[in-house]
């Protein structure tokens, strides 16, 4: 389990029988395809303050002057201070658990990312506009942290991109896990050119300059600076674009080694991928042939190349 990810996660989204009406909200991807790789750590904030199964729904309800309540549907009964202490407490004690990244139950009055139905104070239609209590507390305390709500990793990209941010957040926990000096976080970085690139040419070079100059401010401000650059980075999507200028990068590497034809069809895969003709995976998979065949040791350590494991088929779909 120490080699897995350690994710945070809404209780019902694993099949445990936590809401309202006694039931729960499965997964199957989280709970069956992603599992073998993710240790989770289950979050369930109604639960977790003292509310019985089942329970009176809740909903959010417009107070006025940009205020949100946490009240009984039915009864009104406010909670929403006991929500809030709770949650404030639950995301210091989160710190002890080097989370990789957290998944949230949409629509969720307490864990919704975005989009929460707040309700009118009299009559009239709600407006989705809320954060769910414990969600707003948890990415107010951990801003970079990768985060995403089990609806919206139903879209291919989004899903390839948080899965893609939160490996890398695993890899970057088990390095500072071994008590790394400088040169571990240079061979990172070094590791991570393409993939931050794919993310952000102008953070990477700015992580460049900071790990040029790391040194300089001393080895604690320096990884945090790195750690800070590292989650900003990751958090800008990576798009067709980037992702085109990377490949193309990358065949740079075989201008002396391939013949017209395959330059041609490289050529043309890219483009091919650029305009949403194929997948990202097609030229993925000819690019590391090519490193396999011309033994491209640089190119062999990148983890852009092999994000992550094969087995989830994350590039099939974007």
């Amino acid at each position: 389990m120490e080699d897995r990810i350690r994710l945070g996660i809404s209780s019902c989204l694993l099949g445990h029988n936590v809401r309202f009406d006694g039931g729960h909200k499965m997964n199957r991807y989280l709970h069956d395809t992603l599992s073998p790789y993710v240790e989770y750590v289950p979050v369930c904030p109604e639960i977790e303050i003292g509310l019985p199964i089942p329970r009176p729904a809740l909903r959010q309800v417009d107070a006025g002057n940009d205020k949100v309540r946490l009240v009984f549907s039915k009864s009104g009964e406010d909670i929403t201070a006991r929500m809030q202490e709770w949650a404030q407490k639950r995301v210091r004690e989160l710190e002890t658990e080097n989370l990789d990244g957290f998944v949230f139950k949409a629509n969720s009055p307490s864990s919704g990312m975005e989009r929460v139905k707040v309700y009118p104070a009299g009559k009239g239609m709600p407006r989705k506009n809320g954060v769910g209590v414990f969600a707003a507390a948890f990415m107010q305390h951990f801003p970079l942290l990768p985060v995403e709500e089990e609806g919206r990793l139903n879209d291919a990209a989004l899903r390839e991109n948080f899965i893609t941010r939160i490996f890398t957040l695993q890899r970057f926990r088990h390095m500072l896990e071994n008590n790394p000096g400088y040169g571990d976080i240079v061979e990172f970085h070094t590791r991570h050119k393409l993939l931050l690139m794919a993310h952000s040419v102008e953070i990477y070079r700015e992580m460049g300059r900071l790990v040029a100059q790391g040194k300089e401010l001393g080895f604690d401000k320096f990884l945090q600076k790195y750690r800070t650059l590292l989650l900003k980075g990751l958090s800008l999507k990576a798009t067709p674009s980037k992702h085109t200028n990377v490949l193309h990068h990358i065949l740079g590497y075989f201008k002396r080694d391939l013949n017209k034809d395959e330059k041609q069809e490289a050529v043309e895969l890219i483009d091919n991928y650029r305009q949403g003709l194929v997948p990202l995976i097609v030229p993925v998979t000819l690019l590391n042939h090519f490193v396999r065949k011309f033994e491209q040791e640089y190119l062999r350590q990148q983890i852009y190349l092999k994000p992550h494991p094969k087995e989830l088929k994350l590039l099939n779909h974007v």
